[in-house]
């Protein structure tokens, strides 16, 4: 990715968007990119971090693995993502091991330039903490959702906070823009694959979502008024 690409992405990241001219020169400075395959481990579960990894082009996700070996979905990444700062932050491993789902480029930042950019520039602190209290929230609002025992309640409100972070509207609905199987939303809701499917179809029929050619999900206005 050349330099100018670089720039151009910086000023569209939450973490970054805030600084000056100048600024964003000096932080492509300390940028490496790394280029992974799809299917390849970015950032492996239990490993110490020395870097904080933003998602430049391609899509990530994250996966946590049992006692018992089986693999859980955690969350999805997206281009302008980020993770890794926590290990950097409280020196501990990382808590999931992130894969790409497709060929991705990946900028890596060093802990020692991350550390550089927090105490030199208060704008990128300022920012990550408001990113890190939306994470909060967001974590809140996923404990609440898997303690509802109603299954269509659960991966409503997955859905609703999905749209709030990969949400695009249109003419007819909201787009979620992430590609999730029924396996995936299994996981992110606690549930199983069969019991996913059978809501989704029950939705479908009702008109209330459509499941479009690339996997990703319509909410239409319907969708909104669901009641459990």
């Amino acid at each position: 990715m050349r330099k100018y690409d670089r720039i151009d992405f910086l000023k569209k990241n939450p973490l970054f968007h805030s600084l000056t001219p100048e600024d964003f020169h000096l932080v492509q400075e300390k940028i490496i990119v790394k280029n992974f395959r799809k299917n390849e481990i970015i950032l492996r579960e239990e490993n110490t971090n020395e870097f904080m990894y933003i998602i430049l082009d391609g899509e990530g996700k994250a996966i946590q693995t049992t006692e018992k070996g089986k693999e859980i979905l955690v969350t999805m990444h997206q281009q302008g993502d980020f993770f890794g700062e926590l290990s950097l932050i409280d020196g501990k491993t990382a808590p999931a091991t992130i894969y790409a789902t497709k060929n991705s480029a990946v900028a890596l930042i060093s802990k020692r330039d991350f550390y550089s950019l927090l105490y030199g520039r208060s704008r990128v602190l300022d920012n990550l903490l408001n990113i890190l209290c939306a994470r909060l929230r967001e974590s809140l609002k996923k404990i609440q959702m898997l303690n509802f025992n109603n299954a269509a309640q659960r991966i409503k409100m997955l859905f609703l906070m999905l749209s709030e972070n990969y949400g695009e509207k249109n003419a007819i609905g909201v787009v979620l823009k992430v590609k999730l199987i029924h396996q995936d939303i299994a996981d992110m809701t606690g549930l199983s694959r069969e019991t996913v499917t059978r809501v989704l179809d029950k939705w479908q029929r009702n008109g209330e979502i459509q499941i479009l050619k690339d996997k990703h999900i319509l909410l239409k206005p319907e969708f909104e008024s669901i009641s459990f």
